[in-house]
């Protein structure tokens, strides 16, 4: 399932060389959008795929998304991601990252104010043709903007917001100190240019962005089922509480369309058992059907019926 995480952070904080460290795409500042997918280490993956023997190994992924700019301009880019990395400025000597935090908060809590106060101008407009909808949406936005003026935030609210507003300061919120009191993105950025092994050698150990990638699965709530064949092994991610049919949906459409049944291994009976086959005979595999909630390190087989 696509899933997009931005990047957000003062001038010079570093966000470039964190989108780079994370995806490895080599980007430069240029004042263009910079998109790129960060690989989700697992373990888990690699003993699957030796099971089976699998000629290629897919990692489950995240979405990363930088956008240039700064204030209105980079903030109204970013109301549709899912989480939001704050990269914070604790190399430069000029800031620390304390002070970059409350800044960027401020800037947060600002923008979505600017951004309840022009949608309330139209929906007021709007609202003068009599229709209901529009006249709670109206109230609603009323009440939101004096809520922000108090000095709270959108999180305190106490009820619905209107989905159309896609706030900033609701979205999980990831710190990233760039620096010593947290990690090197510069030096991160680079190592992410080489040979997997060639950058875990020179570490020598994982790299501490696989924190970050851990932290925004959690953040987002988030599981990882795989997949597993001779031509390849895969881990694919999902919401938390969806369903076989959901996973079925984000390796193909067709299979959603033609579903069957959901054979499910949990991963370590599957390298225990060598294969489906062995697991079926110990019991260890399970039919379900479309409702099956997915639970994190399932091994599924989607049987359908090509439409």
């Amino acid at each position: 399932m696509a899933l997009d995480v931005g990047i957000v952070g003062l001038p010079n904080a570093g966000k470039t060389m964190l989108f780079n460290a994370l995806t490895g795409a080599g980007a430069t500042v240029s004042g263009k959008e910079n998109v790129g997918m960060a690989p989700v280490a697992d373990e888990r993956l690699g003993q699957i795929a030796a099971v089976v023997g699998a000629k290629k190994v897919t990692r489950a992924a995240v979405r990363i998304v930088d956008v240039p700019g700064s204030g209105a301009q980079l903030f109204g880019n970013l109301r549709q991601v899912d989480a939001l990395l704050l990269v914070l400025d604790g190399w430069s000597g000029t800031r620390s990252p304390a002070d970059d935090r409350v800044t960027l908060g401020l800037e947060l809590l600002l923008a979505d104010r600017e951004h309840v106060e022009r949608r309330l101008e139209r929906v007021a407009k709007q609202a003068k043709s009599g229709e209901p909808a529009l006249r709670d949406e109206a109230a609603t936005l009323e009440r939101l903007l004096a809520h922000l003026d108090s000095g709270e935030t959108l999180a305190t609210f106490g009820e619905p917001i209107p989905a159309e507003l896609e706030p900033l300061t609701t979205k999980p919120l990831l710190e990233v100190v760039n620096g010593p009191e947290g990690i090197d993105l510069k030096l991160e950025a680079e190592l992410a240019e080489l040979p997997e092994a060639d950058a875990s050698a020179f570490r020598e150990g994982a790299s501490a962005l696989e924190e970050v990638v851990r932290r925004l699965f959690a953040a987002l709530d988030l599981v990882s089922f795989l997949t597993a064949g001779d031509k390849e092994a895969r881990a694919w991610t999902l919401r938390r509480g969806l369903t076989a049919l959901d996973a079925a949906a984000a390796v193909h459409s067709d299979m959603a369309q033609g579903f069957i049944r959901a054979e499910v291994i949990r991963w370590d009976d599957f390298v225990e058992c060598g294969s489906h086959a062995e697991a079926a005979r110990r019991g260890l595999q399970r039919l379900e059907g479309k409702g099956y909630v997915v639970e994190d390190g399932d091994v599924l087989n989607i049987r359908f019926s090509p439409p």
